[in-house]
């Protein structure tokens, strides 16, 4: 049942995310199209009640429980960019709104850019990290944790790799061709 309901909350993401920006943009119903989209941090609410009422009467903490902890420190970590990124796309595309931000490709500004893409990331994962030590905790230490520890385990490699891909920029910068000017960071990208 939880891993049907990790899905119904990602098909319920992007739903709620092309109501939202339908009521937007078609409908030029901006506060109600706001509203829309401001409803989606409750599919992650409904999600973890659920699983912890699933938890709570007796299930064994397994790989799904694991992934409701995942989608939801992912939703808290890249939700927010990914429907500011979509907005952007869908004004640009289809409303005549300016091009979005293109990400910098070059020198310090894509140094910077990565940094702030990791700490993206390394925020969901350190979400899903809490989650799956909170359920190991209120599982308590006679439970099989074991799958919740694997699901830790992936969230500290998905920060180990984030690490990395962002120092790189840092250390090793890509230059720019020839006479090109350097790309500057645009102040919004968080």
């Amino acid at each position: 049942m939880i891993a049907l309901l990790v899905v119904a909350c990602e098909v319920a993401f992007w739903v709620l995310l092309a109501a939202g920006l339908a009521l937007r943009y078609v409908a030029r119903k901006p506060r109600l199209g706001a509203a829309v989209l401001l409803c989606e941090p409750l599919l992650e609410v409904v999600l973890l009640v659920v699983t912890a009422v699933d938890l709570k009467n007796g299930a064994e903490p397994d790989w799904k429980h694991g992934l409701a902890a995942v989608y939801i420190g992912f939703t808290v970590g890249l939700g927010h960019h990914t429907v500011k990124k979509v907005d952007a796309w869908v004004a640009h595309r289809w409303f005549g709104g300016p091009a979005p931000v293109k990400p910098p490709k070059y020198g310090r500004a894509r140094a910077i850019h990565e940094w702030r893409t990791a700490a993206r990331w390394i925020l969901a994962a350190v979400v899903a990290l809490v989650l799956l030590q909170a359920a190991a905790w209120y599982v308590g230490a006679d439970g099989q944790v074991g799958s919740l520890r694997n699901w830790q385990q992936k969230m500290i490699l998905v920060i180990g790799i984030n690490l990395l891909i962002a120092g790189g920029y840092t250390v090793f910068p890509k230059r720019a061709p020839g006479g090109a000017a350097p790309d500057r960071e645009p102040a919004d990208r968080l």
